[in-house]
């Protein structure tokens, strides 16, 4: 079990210890705009692990482990989470668009020594990871994205369902301060409603991982950069991707899609082909599946997920 160390400033810029529970080296590494913080372990192929909202990289506490066996496993946490930098934004909210994100995770895995590498995303890690494929071809072997779909897809089918049931998306996107303030004020309900809300038994999050969770809403500068974040996803980035459409731009690397079948993206697309059916017109070359469990499969079953992933990683 990893421990829930309160990951922040006080390893400071260029720490790094080595920590025995996990055999994981924890650093928290410069990319030039903002730290990102990291957990480095295993050996073998570089893969790096993305966590989603309301997460941070102990979202992987059970699958990062059996993946290591096999592969150079690098967890971080995106910027705005974690231990992770939350650098100033600007009025387009460039500097938490997911092109930006992504080129930290470039500039992460270069410093680590990995000019190539797989990634596998989960919810917002999975944007920056499909973002990394589109605008570094020449870095990414292999992509896993996990429940998710095309920002711009999501937004162009948003419906009555997709308002009530992803409330961040549309509440989270509100111009400043009213959303910061509904985080920091209520950051242990909303991390209580998105876990339980989203179809996953409240055992899966031991208290302490639900406590780091709430520690990444509660912090005003956070919920600041996670707010700008979302704004970022209802404007630039869709932008982007619009952009990448028109210009016939797709991902080229091989996709592994995996959701939660019990969930939306298990019932709600299904005239479009399913999530396969949509990331067929984003990707080259994409094959998955569904999952039982609700939208944190990967933590309610660590066990299956790994295994999907190791065999789509090694192939």
């Amino acid at each position: 079990m990893w421990r829930t160390d309160r990951v922040c400033a006080t390893y400071g810029h260029d720490a790094v210890r080595c920590d025995p529970v996990f055999q994981l080296t924890t650093s928290v590494i410069e990319t030039g705009e903002t730290e990102i913080f990291t957990r480095v372990g295993g050996s073998g192929p570089p893969l790096l692990l993305l966590h989603g909202f309301p997460q941070t990289h102990l979202m992987w506490r059970g699958i990062a482990p059996l993946l290591a066996h096999a592969f150079s496993v690098v967890c971080a946490d995106l910027r705005r989470y974690g231990g992770s930098g939350c650098p100033a934004s600007a009025p387009d909210h460039s500097p938490y668009s997911k092109r930006t994100m992504a080129h930290d995770m470039v500039t992460l895995m270069q410093r680590l020594g990995f000019s190539r590498f797989s990634v596998a995303g989960h919810d917002r890690g999975g944007r920056v990871g499909y973002r990394m494929a589109l605008d570094h071809p020449d870095r990414v072997d292999r992509l896993a994205l996990l429940d998710i779909l095309p920002t711009h897809t999501a937004w162009e089918l948003a419906d009555a369902r997709f308002a009530l049931a992803f409330w961040p998306w549309s509440l989270l996107a509100q111009p400043e301060p009213l959303p910061e303030r509904v985080l920091v004020a209520s950051a242990d309900a909303i991390v209580d409603h998105a876990l339980g809300a989203w179809g996953s038994p409240p055992h899966v999050f031991p208290p302490d991982v639900r406590a780091a969770y709430i520690d990444a809403l509660r912090n005003p500068g956070h919920a600041h950069a996670i707010c700008e974040e979302y704004r970022a996803a209802a404007t630039i980035d869709r932008a982007h991707d619009s952009e990448d459409l028109a210009a016939g731009r797709r991902i080229r690397c091989p996709v592994l899609v995996l959701w939660s079948a019990d969930g939306a993206l298990g019932t709600w697309y299904q005239e479009r082909g399913g999530p396969i059916g949509i990331w067929r017109r984003w990707c080259e070359d994409v094959q998955g599946c569904g999952i039982r469990g609700g939208h944190f499969f990967p933590e309610e079953d660590p066990a299956g997920t790994a295994d999907r992933l190791m065999r789509f990683f090694a192939s």
